[in-house]
């Protein structure tokens, strides 16, 4: 993002920041497009930021089986098609370390989660909006010359009821993490991001323009009624996210064959843990990824009574991982 020139910043705003523009572009694509007609054997990635979703979908990638959003198809998002063959950008570029600070390193080629630009753009209220995704999956499909669609949107974790429902022969993963490691790191990366945005307003404008209220200065808490934590420069309220969205997906999707929850410590730590997920979903040949685990010494003060109830819902999490390990979806 800092790195970006005045016109590309420019052309940012004026791709992603109106409704009109995004809804127009969309129109226009999909009307002069011809969307790749594409089997419901899709997979969707989606958890709490921090989890462990990015280098799942860099893996997951890596497969060659998949399309997906990329860093190339910026800023005209829902257009990637005719975004491609007004492009510029021909070539893939050297990999730099993303703003995050993670040492995750990145692309003009690399997949990325742009895929919240459609859904702020098109209400998922309403039917006309479900077929438009389904285009807009066949769209991206086309774009990449691929049959299945591979998406990673933290926001997803709002509406994975209704991606089941809408592709219920496709795959979701919801990664988790130690939730004391998982609190730190958000609450790390909240913090950087609203330091950096004071430095730079774009990056603050950018993480809205792309719907990244993950953290940072547009931060919007997944649930934000009844809490007991609403300090959100504290690691309690993070805590607190954490047990209530992993509580809430646990309670309403455990039963769903398509759903797989993934413990991050043991993709890391077990090499057989990321060969089940290529068996279930389905891709084709073996190959091996560099998981790296994170742990950093915790100096923070913790809730007793909120730490125990993450710590239950992580173990019982973990063992229902275990119990499933085996079920190919």
């Amino acid at each position: 993002m800092s790195n970006y020139s005045w016109l590309q910043q420019r052309l940012h705003k004026i791709a992603l920041s109106y409704q009109f523009m995004r809804e127009v572009t969309f129109d226009v694509e999909s009307s002069l497009m011809l969307p790749n007609e594409s089997i419901d054997n899709h997979v969707f990635v989606a958890g709490l930021a921090r989890s462990g979703t990015t280098i799942l979908l860099n893996a997951l990638y890596e497969s060659n089986e998949f399309s997906s959003l990329s860093y190339q198809d910026m800023p005209f998002i829902l257009a990637p098609n005719l975004w491609s063959k007004l492009s510029f950008i021909k070539k893939d570029m050297d990999l730099v370390e993303r703003a995050h600070g993670d040492g995750v390193k990145v692309s003009i080629g690399s997949p990325e989660a742009f895929e919240e630009v459609f859904w702020m753009t098109f209400n998922d209220d309403y039917e006309d909006t479900k077929e438009r995704f389904k285009t807009y999956v066949q769209l991206v499909n086309r774009k990449y010359q691929k049959d299945r669609y591979l998406s990673k949107n933290n926001q997803n974790i709002k509406r994975l009821e209704l991606i089941s429902k809408l592709f219920p022969h496709s795959k979701i993963l919801i990664p988790f993490r130690n939730p004391i490691q998982h609190a730190h790191s958000l609450l790390m990366q909240h913090k950087r991001f609203i330091e950096d945005s004071k430095k730079d307003k774009f990056i603050s404008d950018y993480m809205k323009w792309i719907g990244h209220t993950e953290f940072g200065p547009n931060y919007i808490p997944i649930y934000n009624k009844n809490l007991n934590f609403k300090n959100d420069l504290e690691i309690n309220h993070w805590l607190e996210q954490w047990y209530l969205t992993y509580k809430t997906c646990f309670d309403n999707l455990k039963d769903k064959n398509n759903v797989k929850f993934i413990c991050y410590e043991q993709l890391c730590n077990s090499k057989e843990a990321w060969l089940n997920i290529l068996q279930a979903l389905d891709i084709k040949g073996t190959y091996y990824f560099a998981f790296k685990e994170s742990k950093k010494e915790i100096a923070f003060e913790v809730d007793k009574e909120i730490n125990s109830e993450a710590l239950s819902l992580y173990s019982n999490l973990f063992k229902f991982t275990q119990r499933s390990a085996n079920v190919i979806l």
